[in-house]
């Protein structure tokens, strides 16, 4: 049991979380993204907000202006909210 518990130990110092919040303006003329500061970020997209799709590329655009792949990106609130919260795996 103690050789799990120092690999979880050992894997957790090489996985860092960082939160983000976020407002979205669906349906949008063009897709943006605006750092408002360093983990809060407004993002206007085309998509409407229905069957998550509007979700869907907010976190991709954030993704893309982050560098990193969306994968590594979960919404933890506000799904069906203009102000959501996403958790950053790294």
């Amino acid at each position: 049991m103690s050789a799990l518990c120092s690999l979880l130990t050992a894997f957790s110092k090489f996985m860092t979380e960082k939160f983000f919040k976020l407002k979205v303006h669906p349906k949008s003329k063009r897709s943006k993204i605006f750092a408002k500061s360093k983990d809060t970020y407004e993002i206007w997209i085309k998509k409407a907000a229905e069957r998550g799709l509007a979700n869907k590329e907010a976190i991709s655009l954030l993704a893309k202006e982050l560098n990193i792949p969306s994968k590594k990106i979960i919404l933890i609130k506000g799904a069906t909210s203009p102000s959501k919260i996403v958790k950053i795996f790294q």
